[in-house]
């Protein structure tokens, strides 16, 4: 479209550039050369409106580990649908150090970069050191591991500050990628102490990738596309696409003409009700898979912000208020289901069963007496700010107005204040939102010691909750337990804590719903925290 509304054809070039064909595809008859673009391209649709980065260090986002996981091979991995034991990827074998202090780990021989570099103990001591030096929040996730040491060309380990914390679940994740060395250095990259403040990588790393995986980032444009080529030296074999395109779309509208119309393989934000208009679409199918996602509403209790929300009681009574059922109905067409807190349905201590006896239900009875025990009996204003995006299918614009609805029947009044994502996250990490927080949460790792952790130690900033030594305690001995059973009583006791606590509203966990044209024969969906396997994505 041009700036005054009228329409004007794509050019043959466009079309070519927007595929990221060369100069030499141009020697080709122009249908041919669409054809084998077309052939030879997967293109993605999804609202990617939250990847501010693609440096696996400082990715702390819902979007990105998709990007990251097609690019990076980690130390170990998670089968789509086993997220219990983690298989071998880089790391061929693992086991405790002899003191019993480590992890010993046994590297993959052969293996080599995207540049085509070999793969050596060198640069997966930087990755970590550079990893752990820069301070991001992902170092959080491993901060039971002190330093990594090579122990010789094909063996590094691992040495923990606290040996008996979990650690191999989170290494599968795709922010604990391999990078090589020589390169991230060449592009300022640094693992020395003061990396927080001289490391230079993350704009280079923005727009290329330095790992082993099945694809290479060749570019980058926010809230337009990702571009990634197939890498030819990757140790599984070479990937079936020669490139993927993932391609922003805000409007799940547009998603579904842009899938129907055959522009996209794959449509991730499609609404209930426009995954069920393709049913009788011959050349469609949907993929499904429960998640290990959330989506929630964080609220402040700094009285200063809101005198209402500073009362537990008031906060108790949002979670009262909320019509539950139908979000997961209406809003989402039984795609969801709704855990307790921040620990979802299908892993230890968290079932549909503990779900109901625990977590929040509608009770507008309940909520009016708690809202009079809170001291504001006819009801308070308070804020809820939400990005200009979708998840799961449901823009956080809809969900904001249904909680809306919800609460103003019981006297609760809902300021919607929508923003851009990155400044959404900006203001909630720094613990300036001033109200509630409409936001989700996938797994950075599947390991429940991370989304506990989270809660006690970096959540509860965001919400101005000072977290009692015993919920500190009380994680710490969960995730060290090792008789599953102990482990399971004491998350759920955990979790009865955190919902009594009322700082954070789990709405739904969403099921997988993501529309396939039947161009593409293998489109394998993961909970692991990074939704497809693109490296194993195939056409028919």
């Amino acid at each position: 479209m041009r700036l005054d509304g009228t329409a004007r054809p794509i050019a043959r070039r466009d079309v070519m550039r927007l595929l990221g064909l060369g100069a030499g595809s141009a020697l080709l008859p122009a249908g041919q050369a669409y054809a084998q673009a077309r052939g030879a391209t997967l293109v993605i649709g999804i609202d990617i409106s939250d990847t501010i980065t693609l440096d696996p260090v400082k990715q702390a986002q819902y979007t990105p580990p998709m990007t990251l996981a097609a690019t990076y091979d980690a130390l170990l991995t998670l089968a789509p649908g086993d997220y219990v034991e983690p298989k071998p990827s880089l790391a061929t074998d693992w086991a405790r150090t002899p003191d019993g202090k480590g992890w010993r780990f046994t590297l993959r021989d052969g293996v080599k970069f995207a540049s085509g570099a070999v793969m050596t103990a060198e640069d997966v001591q930087f990755t970590f050191q550079r990893l752990l030096a820069m301070k991001e929040q992902t170092q959080q996730y491993v901060k039971a591991i002190d330093r990594c040491e090579v122990v010789d060309a094909r063996t590094i380990d691992l040495v923990m500050n606290e040996p008996d914390a979990p650690l191999l679940n989170i290494l599968c994740a795709p922010t604990f990628g391999i990078t090589e060395k020589k390169l991230v250095m060449q592009h300022g990259g640094t693992m020395a102490a003061d990396a927080k403040e001289t490391d230079k990588a993350t704009d280079w790393l923005n727009q290329n990738s330095a790992g082993t995986g099945a694809y290479r980032l060749v570019r980058w444009e926010r809230n337009q596309q990702i571009q990634l080529v197939r890498n030819p030296h990757h140790w599984r074999g070479m990937a079936a696409y020669e490139r993927v395109v993932i391609r922003h779309f805000s409007d799940s509208a547009a998603q579904l003409l842009a899938i129907r119309r055959g522009d996209i393989q794959a449509a991730f934000n499609l609404i209930p009700e426009q995954i069920a208009t393709l049913r009788d679409e011959a050349q469609l199918r949907t993929e499904r898979l429960p998640s290990l996602d959330f989506v929630y509403m964080a609220l402040t209790q700094n009285a200063e912000f809101n005198r209402a929300l500073g009362q537990k009681a008031c906060r108790q009574a949002i979670g009262h208020a909320i019509d539950y059922d139908g979000i997961l109905g209406s809003m989402l067409g039984g795609a969801a289901q709704r855990p307790a807190h921040f620990l979802p349905i299908g892993v230890n201590g968290s079932t549909e069963a503990v779900a109901q006896e625990v977590g929040f239900r509608q009770d507008l009875e309940k909520a009016k007496r708690l809202l009079q025990e809170g001291g504001f009996p006819e009801g308070f204003e308070f804020e809820i700010a939400y990005g200009n995006a979708a998840v799961a299918g449901v823009s956080y614009q809809l969900l904001a107005q249904k909680i809306q609805a919800d609460l103003g029947r019981v006297g609760i009044r809902a300021k919607l204040a929508p923003m851009d994502q990155v400044n959404l996250r900006t203001s909630y990490t720094t613990g300036r939102s001033q109200g509630g927080v409409l936001t989700f949460w996938n797994p950075p790792a599947v390991e429940n010691e991370l989304w506990a952790a989270a809660v006690v130690e970096r959540v509860a900033k965001r919400v101005h909750w000072p977290v009692p030594p015993e919920m500190t305690a009380l994680v710490k001995r969960a995730a060290e337990e090792t008789d599953k059973a102990k482990a399971a009583a004491l998350w759920v006791e955990w979790q009865r804590a955190m919902v009594d606590q009322a700082n954070h509203v789990i709405l739904f966990q969403p099921v997988y719903q993501i529309a396939v044209r039947n161009t593409v024969k293998q489109f394998t969906l993961t909970a692991a925290g990074w939704q497809l396997e693109i490296g194993s994505t195939m056409p028919a």
